[in-house]
């Protein structure tokens, strides 16, 4: 899973309030679906010029990711390493697309799980929330773990407490 960090979590909440907001969302267009949405966010690119990017090679984004090689020198690639180095990773992309990072599902509500349609927004939104409430979580236990072993380190029983 992508990495607990402000910048991915900064993404994550920005792309749902495009989406939430009426950003253009087509399932079928590279720039306008799950992970183009967000490869808007991150890379700033618009959705003609992701879509464009996309067009340099066949098949969705599973299949760019599949293909994904960093020293390709295609515009798709050096944006899908943007994505990559802003925190995700390719299997956090591949799930995006099709709502099915296991992670993310256990933590949607049982009857709703099973009823998401990867071309849906509101679905999108849904599974989006509940990935950045996973990360933004997990970033809080990890600052508190921080502060912590500072506070070993310099002998603070209070802050400790």
């Amino acid at each position: 899973m992508a990495r607990a960090s402000i910048k991915v979590i900064k993404a994550l909440r920005n792309t749902i309030k495009n989406l939430k907001s009426g950003a253009p969302y087509q399932w079928g267009h590279m720039g306008t679906c799950n992970c183009g949405n967000l490869a808007q966010e991150v890379t700033r690119f618009s959705k003609s010029e992701i879509h464009a990017f996309a067009m340099q090679r066949h098949g969705d984004w599973n299949e760019q990711l599949n293909d994904y090689c960093p020293s390709s020198g295609l515009s798709v690639d050096l944006m899908i390493g943007e994505l990559v180095g802003a925190g995700f990773t390719l299997e956090d992309l591949m799930h995006l697309e099709r709502l099915s990072d296991p992670q993310v599902l256990k933590a949607i509500s049982p009857a709703k799980r099973g009823q998401l349609h990867k071309n849906n927004r509101e679905d999108v939104v849904l599974y989006l929330e509940t990935w950045v409430g996973i990360l933004e979580e997990t970033w809080a236990n990890n600052q508190q773990k921080v502060i912590q072993a500072e506070s070993a380190k310099i002998n603070c029983p209070a802050i400790l407490a």
